[in-house]
């Protein structure tokens, strides 16, 4: 827009009547353009911040209370992740992000702004031990063939999903999850807090090659596969690629790394049964993994896979649904992490149209309930996790996974999985956890990520599967993402 001018012409230049020249009569006019541009921009800033909205993007403006001011949870029933009964005599007081104290009930700091939970269930913030951030909310074709812009994005989306599910923190094991971990870090993407692991490790054959067949051979001069370029996965071979690729993880941020260990159900290529990397493989990444103060976890099923693994230094098996007695000893014996999912044939198991990869899913699934019967009997720490993979509509199904759990042992049991027992195998991270204090648990020093709940978690979980109606508060970090409660201030 430029300034308005009625400049005079003609037989009458000599006049001019009109005052457009005049110094006050710009100056107005500058006022007026300058308003005009800052409307424009505010206008195209709110269309793009609604854009982004869409895909659960927008930065959100999350209070908990004014600067400096604790937060006090009072009236509520208190399961603390750790113990597995719930008590009413205290209340929680949150500070600075943290856990400040658990106050008897009513003793709280009387400067605390508080919030009246109803006589409703407070729990920590739920920990999904097996998630694929960037990889659940989109098909197998699409994550191999689609921008990897694409894929950020809708993983952006996915993870204001996740988080607003009650999950405030995820064990991510596999995919290109570091740039989102720090978009949602920062404040600028709403998200639960990511535990990355960076691309899966595989050898050649292995669970985690997504080549075809006619990409082969691999030469010395042959480019990385896309799944390899865009961090889906790694293709190592022998004791100095696998520490190549580990160590790359280790600098792009990995908490833990993870290898593929043996067959898997979503690989075309790899039949179940089959044990991938020697002892002596598995062990370099272990030993590159130590050397930076962190661990390995393993994808596999087979008694011989998980085996190795354990002999090797592994210190979490992800999956293993069809360990033998023997084996499940070994796991107890050697304080080995099992994070378990609920594989079954139901709804929610993941789409299969190859025969092949459905018959191994239904083989899993047989194995399932005696995997859950014999960790529990051998005192196997475990940890629950998802695995919802390539399944856009299954993501929604997280916290009905959960609820699953439900089948093969008691409620709060159950919850503790996702809870406490998740945030001690988180803690085997050690410095390389990206996040300061105990998560997991409401106890003092740990961080503040809890829900209140309107439900019995006592009497069964199946309320996860409606979070909408049954979180009236979600709290990740002291800041308040959800609030259904009536507050008293």
């Amino acid at each position: 827009m430029g300034m308005a001018c009625c400049a005079p012409h003609g037989a009458n230049a000599d006049i001019n009547p009109c005052h457009c020249g005049a110094a006050h009569t710009q100056a107005a006019l500058r006022r007026i353009e300058a308003d005009l541009n800052r409307r424009q921009f505010l206008g195209g800033v709110a269309a793009v911040l609604g854009m982004f909205a869409g895909f659960g993007l927008a930065p959100r403006e999350l209070k908990a209370g004014a600067p400096g001011q604790p937060l006090l949870l009072t009236h509520l029933r208190l399961f603390d992740g750790e113990t597995l009964s719930l008590r009413e005599d205290v209340d929680i007081l949150i500070e600075d992000g943290r856990i400040a104290a658990l106050p008897r009930r009513g003793e709280g700091p009387t400067g605390a702004r508080a919030i009246d939970c109803g006589g409703r269930a407070v729990i920590p913030g739920l920990i999904d031990a097996h998630w694929h951030s960037t990889l659940v909310g989109v098909s197998q074709m699409t994550a191999m063939t689609a921008d990897i812009g694409f894929l950020h994005l809708m993983a952006g989306r996915e993870a204001g999903a996740t988080l607003m599910r009650g999950f405030t923190t995820v064990r991510d094991l596999g995919g290109p999850a570091f740039g989102l971990k720090m978009a949602i870090d920062r404040g600028a993407v709403a998200g639960p807090r990511i535990f990355p692991c960076g691309a899966m490790i595989s050898q050649t054959s292995g669970h985690g090659d997504f080549r075809q067949r006619h990409e082969l051979p691999r030469m010395p001069g042959t480019p990385p596969s896309y799944i390899e370029s865009s961090g889906v996965a790694a293709i190592a071979d022998g004791v100095d690629e696998v520490l190549r690729r580990t160590r790359e993880q280790l600098m792009q941020g990995a908490s833990q790394i993870k290898i593929m260990a043996g067959g898997g159900v979503s690989s075309l290529y790899d039949p179940l049964d089959t044990a991938q990397y020697l002892e002596e493989e598995m062990h370099a990444a272990v030993r590159a993994a130590a050397d930076w103060g962190t661990y390995v976890c393993a994808h596999v099923y087979t008694p011989q896979g998980i085996q190795r693994a354990i002999r090797a230094g592994v210190r979490s098996i992800e999956h293993g649904q069809l360990a033998d007695e023997e084996t499940v000893r070994m796991m107890a014996d050697a304080n080995v992490w099992w994070s378990i999912q609920p594989f079954l044939d139901d709804e929610d198991a993941n789409p299969k149209t190859d025969p092949v990869s459905r018959a191994k899913q239904l083989q899993v699934s047989a194995g399932t309930e005696q995997a859950f019967e014999l960790g529990r009997q051998y005192g196997v720490p475990m940890a629950f996790g998802t695995d919802i993979l390539f399944s856009p509509e299954g993501a929604a199904s997280q916290g009905r996974q959960l609820a699953k759990l439900t089948r093969f042992m008691p409620p709060l049991e159950a919850l503790h999985m996702a809870t406490g027992a998740a945030g001690q195998l988180l803690a085997l991270s050690g410095d390389r956890a990206p996040y300061p204090a105990r998560l997991g648990v409401i106890a003092e020093g740990a961080l503040a990520d809890l829900l209140v709940v309107d439900a019995d978690p006592a009497a069964g979980l199946d309320w996860l599967d409606a979070p909408d109606d049954h979180l009236h508060l979600i709290m990740k970090g002291g800041a308040i993402v959800r609030n259904k409660l009536d507050r008293a201030e």
